[in-house]
């Protein structure tokens, strides 16, 4: 039987590592050192191999028996699949969104709004964080557990792969622009019109990811 401490360090593990691959400290491409990250996080490898095999379990790292495990590189048909799915599944959420929005919800998401573009002013790199903390507060405003559930796995791969790309200043700009409009459209109550922002949204940011791939 598993010890809570050894469950306490797996979990923290798994933290840690998801935020080494999601910031591109492990950048696409490269090979997990299980020796090396181990001793840095002062943890066993019995532990880190739990982590390893649940984020590849999520599609964040790819596990290959006898050989360890890698992260995944971006692609073509990787992100135009991607994509599908997110557009299917969040152009949904945008509709709920709008439909089930409280006051609450829309406080929250403006709030976002301002934070992510007073770090964009600022001249931050845009911080995957709030890029998620805007999304996450669109699928709260849907209350629909199963599409949340679903969005946060694909949307993390985005991010995974958007890591191993160039900034794009202007695309970030527009992407704030993007969440301005659907706040605008969430707070409306208007299902169509968010849908279609939300469409428009990540088409954009598809092609910006293939020009980048390019």
């Amino acid at each position: 039987m598993t010890s809570p401490l050894h469950l306490s360090l797996a979990a923290q593990a798994v933290e840690i590592l998801r935020e080494l691959v999601l910031t591109g400290e492990l950048p696409p491409g490269s090979r997990v050192n299980e020796v090396g990250i181990a001793q840095r996080l002062g943890i066993s490898r019995g532990p880190l191999r739990e982590a390893i095999r649940h984020l590849a379990s999520e599609g964040l790292l790819v596990l290959v028996p006898h050989r360890g495990a890698h992260v995944p590189s971006a692609d073509v048909s990787e992100v135009r699949a991607l994509f599908e799915l997110r557009t299917a599944l969040e152009c949904a959420a945008a509709e709920l969104a709008a439909s089930r929005r409280t006051d609450t919800d829309v406080i929250r998401l403006k709030a976002v709004c301002e934070s992510s573009r007073q770090a964009h002013t600022a001249g931050d790199k845009f911080p995957y964080r709030l890029d998620l903390a805007f999304h996450q507060a669109l699928l709260d405003a849907a209350r629909s557990p199963r599409i949340a559930e679903q969005v946060r796995l694909v949307q993390q791969r985005v991010v995974l792969l958007r890591s191993g790309l160039r900034d794009d200043p202007p695309h970030q700009h527009a992407s704030l622009d993007d969440h301005d409009s659907l706040v605008v459209a969430v707070e409306a109550g208007d299902p169509t019109r968010a849908a279609d922002v939300m469409r428009r949204h990540l088409a954009r940011v598809c092609a910006q990811m293939l020009t980048s791939l390019g």
